[in-house]
């Protein structure tokens, strides 16, 4: 008997296109219905389906039921962090049309990672803050210096740890850990960030280019919020 992991089977969970693209999408940290997930992917709704049930018995995905509506998410951090991970080692997507291009650079600008900032803003935030000497990388974590407590007291992030996670598309550690999701969501509490109703993109509101900016500098905030995506915004969950 082989006693190692199934790395085969884990694969094959992953190379089929149309559940790459679900796990992508669920990696907004939401809950979305098999048949929003099968228009993500592209495929009908008994083929969703299907896939769904692979995704959640090889444990990638978690089912709830609400009312007459199963809502599928990714089953954990952990599990979103594995798939970050992977996405930093896959070849860059191609987008053909001028709205999959829009969309495309509004993920690299600024989106959620499961639970925490990413993009090019997620990157210059965390640099900005090491830099500031409020964060020190100790791979895999970010620690939070009594410097970096006094600066962020006001958002009451609390004594926590960050942990590093590996930008796919900046190529470079952005913020992520129990730091990093209790700075985003007091980002959003705040109302400095909103996030797309369709995507995992993240805008930043005009209080937040006033705000953050006074807060790491709007040399690291303005070239970001220039490109925020346009379509209608929702707070997080």
């Amino acid at each position: 008997m082989n006693a190692d992991p199934n790395m085969a089977g884990l694969a094959t969970l992953l190379v089929e296109p149309a559940r790459a693209a679900i796990l992508m999408h669920l990696l907004d940290g939401r809950s979305w219905t098999a048949a929003e997930l099968a228009k993500v992917a592209g495929v009908k709704a008994s083929t969703a389906s299907a896939h769904l049930r692979k995704l959640t018995e090889g444990h990638l995905i978690r089912a709830s039921s609400a009312g007459r509506h199963r809502y599928f998410r990714i089953a954990d951090a952990e599990v979103a962090h594995r798939l970050e991970q992977l996405a930093f080692l896959a070849a860059p997507g191609s987008a053909e049309t001028p709205g999959a291009k829009r969309a495309a650079a509004n993920l690299r600008a600024c989106r959620l990672c499961y639970d925490h900032i990413a993009g090019r803003l997620g990157v210059c935030l965390t640099l900005r803050m090491v830099e500031l000497s409020w964060l020190i990388e100790d791979e895999p974590w970010y620690r939070l210096t009594a410097l970096g407590e006094r600066a962020l007291s006001g958002l009451d992030v609390g004594r926590v740890e960050g942990r590093t996670c590996m930008d796919w598309s900046e190529r470079r550690f952005h913020l992520a850990g129990p730091l990093g999701r209790k700075f985003a969501q007091a980002c959003s509490n705040r109302r400095w960030l909103q996030r797309d109703s369709r995507s995992r993109a993240l805008s930043v509101t005009p209080l937040g280019i006033e705000m953050m900016g006074a807060l790491f500098g709007t040399a690291v905030i303005e070239p970001v919020a220039l490109h925020a995506p346009a379509e209608q915004s929702v707070r997080f969950r």
